[in-house]
């Protein structure tokens, strides 16, 4: 084979093989926010400092006749708001200045611990920036450190989000979530769920590892193209091989190509999709059912659960609550009519059909 050629159909994986650029520190990690928008936080920091103006000038004009200009005269509602301005933001021109007992009362009271507020609040701004990156740096590098046995989604469209969805349903953390995404509106909306959100695309080793990858316990490729699908599950597996890869295909051609590539679990998003409509033209009630069992949280459900010492033995004896529609054993689904699943054995957990109110 030639230089620089590569054999046709063959999947190269940034950042893994030789020659392709090596994994970057600056993918942009954005962690989840409360639900203040920076304009919000600002624009009441400012309404304080008005207000605190505000109150000065109330104070001078209901006392102005203690206050005197520099040409001896009294003040108007316009000195006043004047006087306020200056005495706040420490300018001092000290044109007007209280002259009475009183009005120097209320300046020791009411306007110097408003000037000292007012200070208050314009320095915290200016930290609060100043040290915004500082922080972020922080959280990020804290995040990072405890960031262990975490799903990774990558791709929070449709499916993405109805994955998401079914792990919270089932007692996932939101901390314990990252979602990878290009969209911005994508992360958005992953953000105000309380996920963990990475810049970019999963298929570059770069973007995994900014995830999290080599700590994770589960990736979900949920993305729109299979050729990313293939090679974001090929990059995961390079990364980690102990990962539990699920991905979805559009194309039944390409599942093949999935596992091949590492992945554990492959779903055909075009043909069950397919084959629940051929469904629904014969038995709408199969759909139905079938779709409860999909909704978490109502209905039916389906649940594993480990087999006691009592249990081992032959299935058939066992009187059981709910039906058993197949053993896991060793990693391996055996369905009910296999006749290795008949006898139950130490470590075999039990895939049973239950109602919602059951499946604790």
């Amino acid at each position: 084979m030639a230089p620089g050629e590569r054999r046709a159909g063959s999947i190269v994986a940034p950042g893994i093989l030789p020659g392709v650029p090596a994994a970057r520190a600056d993918i942009p990690v954005e962690l989840p926010r409360g639900n203040d928008h920076p304009v919000a936080k600002i624009g009441r920091r400012v309404a304080v400092a008005l207000g605190l103006i505000v109150f000065v000038a109330i104070v001078a004009y209901a006392d102005r006749g203690g206050y005197v200009d520099a040409d001896g005269s009294g003040i108007s509602l316009l000195d006043a708001f004047y006087y306020s301005t200056v005495s706040v933001t420490t300018t001092g021109y000290g044109d007007i200045r209280p002259e009475s007992d009183s009005a120097r009362l209320l300046t020791t009271l009411l306007v110097t611990p408003a000037r000292v507020l007012f200070l208050i609040v314009l320095v915290g701004t200016t930290l609060e920036v100043l040290a915004e990156r500082t922080r972020e740096t922080y959280l990020r590098a804290r995040w990072r450190r405890r960031l262990r046995d975490h799903v990774i989604i990558a791709g929070f469209g449709t499916k993405g989000r109805s994955a998401a969805n079914v792990l919270v349903e089932r007692g996932r953390a939101p901390e314990t979530i990252v979602v990878i995404d290009a969209r911005a509106t994508a992360r958005e909306e992953a953000s105000e769920r309380h996920f963990a959100t990475v810049t970019g695309s999963a298929a570059t080793s770069e973007v995994l590892e900014a995830a999290g990858i080599r700590t994770a316990s589960e990736l979900i490729v949920a993305v729109d193209r299979d050729d990313t699908a293939v090679l974001a599950t090929l990059t995961a597996r390079e990364l980690n091989p102990q990962l539990t890869i699920v991905a979805a295909v559009r194309e039944e051609e390409n599942a093949h190509l999935l596992k091949q590539s590492g992945a554990n679990s492959v779903i055909v998003s075009s043909g069950a999709a397919g084959r629940l409509m051929g469904f629904a033209c014969q038995s709408p009630q199969v759909v139905e059912a079938l779709e409860d069992l999909l909704s978490v949280g109502q209905g039916l459900d389906i649940v594993e659960r480990e087999v006691g010492p009592e249990q081992v033995g032959r299935l058939a004896d066992l009187s059981l609550r709910d039906p058993v529609i197949g053993v896991v054993r060793d990693g391996r689904l055996l369905r009910f009519d296999d006749p290795a699943a008949a006898e139950l054995r130490p470590g075999d957990r039990l895939m049973q059909l239950c109602s919602v109110q059951n499946a604790s």
